[in-house]
């Protein structure tokens, strides 16, 4: 049997045009997005479920986007490879405590700030010797490879603090805890969230000392201008509708005392 070329084309058209009718052209597939695993408070993963701050800002972002909570794979991030994870196209954005900073903007762009964080130190509630960054010169503490906690401290506070650098905030409070190290830095609201869980209630507390600026931000692969300008427009709506201040108050608790939510620098 032949069929003539206006009888193909009516064919691929009925194709197509029954690939749209199921869904194939209007629904998003799945987005993949870059969090943390182990930071309470911020992002967490816990038989399965996720919770935190930067997780329901990254849901929120997500809807915003088009996305529903069912078509989002949460990816494990480390502090040193966010930068390859976006640089690879392993994940869409980076929602996971990234404090935006020069350095990091030659490799990859942000969206945002959307939190202000302080560098701070986390000690045995029982400690009595570590007041302000200084004391850390004859102390031992711990940071994560790759943060600009441990660069900070390398570079201005205390230069002869003997600084371990491991792989996981979690592993500097089993540190901590264990007296192998005397102290633990990185931002107030990452260690607010550890000192805040059930299991680590009266070990611990925080020092208190404001010894730097830290702006989250939301990293995005270099020159992905219309994702950056998407997600500040996301940002922006949820600071106005109040999800933000919520988001705050569900994560980090009454005591916690965060900044305000800050001005969006990043893109457009």
């Amino acid at each position: 049997m032949k069929v003539s070329k206006a009888g193909a084309v009516v064919a691929v058209l009925a194709l197509s045009l029954t690939a749209t009718s199921c869904g194939g052209s209007e629904e998003k597939s799945t987005i993949s997005i870059g969090i943390k695993f182990d930071q309470p408070g911020l992002g967490l993963r816990e038989d399965g479920a996720f919770s935190g701050f930067d997780v329901d800002v990254a849901k929120y972002v997500a809807k915003e986007l088009g996305y529903g909570e069912d078509q989002i794979e949460f990816k494990q991030v480390y502090s040193s490879d966010r930068e390859l994870l976006l640089q690879y196209k392993e994940v869409k954005f980076v929602v996971a405590s990234y404090s935006i900073s020069e350095k990091r903007k030659a490799k990859v762009d942000f969206a945002g700030p959307y939190f202000l964080a302080h560098q701070d130190l986390m000690i045995r509630s029982d400690e009595t010797e570590i007041k302000k960054a200084q004391d850390l010169n004859s102390k031992r503490l711990c940071s994560v490879t790759g943060s600009t906690s441990a660069q900070n401290v390398k570079d201005k506070l205390a230069k002869k603090a003997d600084l371990l650098e491991l792989g996981g905030y979690s592993e500097c409070v089993v540190a901590l805890q264990d007296d192998v190290l005397d102290a633990m830095t990185t931002d107030n609201s990452i260690l607010a969230g550890y000192a805040a869980q059930k299991s680590n209630q009266g070990k611990f507390k925080l020092a208190g000392l404001n010894m730097s600026d830290e702006y989250y931000g939301i990293g995005v692969r270099k020159g992905e201008t219309e994702l950056q300008t998407q997600i500040n427009a996301a940002l922006r709506k949820m600071v106005k509708d109040g999800s933000w201040s919520r988001f705050v108050k569900a994560n980090f608790g009454d005591e916690y005392r965060s900044e305000p939510a800050p001005a969006i620098t990043e893109g457009k």
